[in-house]
């Protein structure tokens, strides 16, 4: 999705000269096409992204388009109060944009997963956070960020991600989308884990259950339309996400869900609460955490025995 964002950002920055494209010494080869068609929107800030997100704020104030790029825990985590202070107390025009989401920089170590993110942006007032799944949601996002505003965030994952959508499905900021509404029970996913949690559904299905599948890909302001909707025709809600199990997709439409009164049953799956000690690829930290197609089809499982018993 690292390539989709930057092909996007470019034909939107040669159409509007006010889109300026800070890095905080990050994404060399994804940028170069840019940096050299416009390098006077384009400014590598270093290793210094307190000061990353000062400069974007100021930019903003005097008009521009801003976009923030970098790891997610270093966008995120170590600019945090310049974040709130600049960019969100005075509701600006910067877009965030976080690639490594979750444990996706996994043979880099702990330092470099990047899972309490969703938890921190979300608690930022005006904040709007969004994790797409696929290239297409990628784009499409991309593209409605340049008149969106207020502060956004965008989580990705880093590269050669699946299309999981056909190019006629409409993608919009604060709505989620339903792939196959089959009424039983219902998967809701986002970002990276929506992949897996189609193959899940498939293999429910071996199990003679019906799931239907959303990708909620923005995560604040969520589609609580959608949410209710849900809630009120299937008998369990499973959120699915590469976050930390406190403060992502799964505590927002628990929140909602508590709130309104719904009473369905509902589990959110996603990292456990603690720091992830092993050190490998991908595939492999998602195993060590739980996050495999086979871990997350029983996890499921157990809920709706558990809830026939």
């Amino acid at each position: 999705m690292r390539t989709i964002f930057a092909k996007t950002l470019l034909e939107l920055a040669k159409e509007n000269k006010d889109i300026v494209l800070l890095t905080a010494d990050l994404g060399f080869k994804v940028f170069d096409e840019y940096r050299l068609a416009l390098p006077k929107q384009f400014v590598n800030m270093g290793v210094a992204e307190q000061n990353m997100i000062g400069v974007a704020a100021g930019l903003a104030l005097s008009g521009k388009k801003v976009y923030c790029y970098s790891m997610v825990p270093f966008l995120v985590m170590r600019p945090f109060e310049q974040i709130r202070v600049d960019v969100c107390n005075h509701n600006l025009n910067v877009t965030l944009v976080g690639v490594g989401g979750g444990l996706s920089y996994g043979m880099e170590g702990m330092t470099h997963h990047g899972f309490e993110d969703i938890s921190l942006m979300r608690s930022l007032p005006g904040m709007t956070v969004t994790a797409p799944s696929d290239p297409i949601e990628c784009e499409a996002i991309t593209r409605e960020s340049v008149e969106y505003k207020g502060p956004l965030f965008i989580r990705l994952g880093k590269n050669n991600d699946p299309i999981l959508h056909n190019d006629k499905v409409k993608i919009r900021i604060g709505k989620g989308v339903v792939i196959g509404d089959n009424g039983e029970i219902c998967l809701i996913a986002t970002g990276s884990m929506l992949p897996v949690a189609k193959l899940v559904s498939k293999e429910l299905a071996g199990n003679g259950l019906s799931p239907t599948l959303i990708s909620m890909h923005t995560i604040k302001p969520l589609d609580v339309v959608l949410v209710a909707r849900m809630a009120i025709s299937h008998r369990a809600i499973f959120t699915i996400e590469e976050h930390s199990i406190i403060g992502g997709l799964g505590s927002a439409v628990a929140e909602y869900m508590m709130e309104e009164g719904h009473r369905c049953m509902f589990k959110k799956i996603g990292l456990p609460d603690k720091y992830c000690s092993h050190i490998g690829d991908h595939n492999f930290l998602k195993d060590k955490c739980g996050l495999t197609v086979e871990n997350i089809k029983q996890q499921i499982l157990a809920v709706l025995n558990k809830g026939e018993g």
